[in-house]
């Protein structure tokens, strides 16, 4: 394995009775990466995500992190931090509150340091004592950024995290993400199903489809070829495999291939 790989997926898959979800999805994020899982809705991205949380336990298939497995590690052990499509913030706590919730175990005078500070990163100063419901849909979602980013994770998941918004505003807080994250330096998992979002986010993306990544695109890569579809070995699909599930394995800032 490279010494850059934070996440390691192989041959991961998760049956639920019969009905196979996942079918031997692998793939690596390397430190700092933001990798985005696009697919349409009941291809499998937010099972994966639960399954890289500890939410799902895999059927088959191993999720390391630094060479080591994490299957047999409690999700509140395995320093992930989730931001989920509704934000499920605590309506019972204001803004502050609801940030600090995952900093309990520090010091009353550091827990309000760290609130303080990524209001400041997410772009909210002064709103840590306003209530939930006073916010609008986009405030909303940053202060569940907040919340996922103050105890400082080491693998960020971020499940449709823009999907409740309307267009406007989800092509704005996608170039704002994307700074936040990368400014902080965390290693990011991002689902969604739009795919405009995903290449505005993500340094490497994998396109879901039969229960599977089965793409991975340059975000700079023209339309055309972005929509391209097909299976392995069809033209217009993929031409070559990196590692299983996913082909033509491309990253943010290389060179186009023709």
């Amino acid at each position: 394995m490279s010494e850059n790989v934070a996440l390691s997926c192989t041959k991961v898959r998760v049956n639920y009775g019969s009905f196979r979800a996942l079918d031997e999805v692998s793939f690596d994020v390397k430190t700092g990466q933001i990798t985005a899982l696009l697919g349409p809705s009941g291809c499998g991205k937010s099972t994966l995500l639960r399954a890289i949380a500890g939410l799902e336990r895999p059927s088959d298939g191993d999720i390391t992190w630094e060479g080591e497995s994490v299957l047999d590690t409690p999700t509140y052990q395995r320093g992930f931090g989730l931001m989920f499509q509704d934000g499920q913030l605590f309506p019972h706590r204001n803004v502050e509150g609801n940030i600090a919730y995952g900093l309990r175990h520090l010091p009353r005078d550091q827990r309000e340091h760290r609130v303080a500070e990524v209001l400041a990163i997410v772009g909210l100063e002064g709103f840590a004592s306003r209530s939930i419901e006073s916010l609008s849909g986009g405030q909303a979602q940053r202060v569940a950024l907040a919340r996922a980013l103050a105890p400082r994770p080491r693998l960020l998941l971020l499940d449709e995290p823009l999907s409740a918004l309307d267009r406007t505003m989800r092509e704005s807080l996608s170039v704002e993400l994307r700074e936040i994250i990368t400014g902080e330096g965390i290693t990011s998992i991002y689902v969604t199903h739009d795919q405009d979002e995903d290449f505005a986010v993500a340094d490497q993306i994998g396109v879901l489809r039969c229960r599977r990544p089965n793409r991975s695109d340059d975000p700079g890569q023209p339309a055309p070829h972005r929509h391209s579809r097909g299976r392995v070995g069809e033209p217009g699909g993929c031409r070559s495999r990196a590692f299983p599930g996913f082909c033509e394995h491309r990253t943010r800032g290389e060179g186009r291939r023709g």
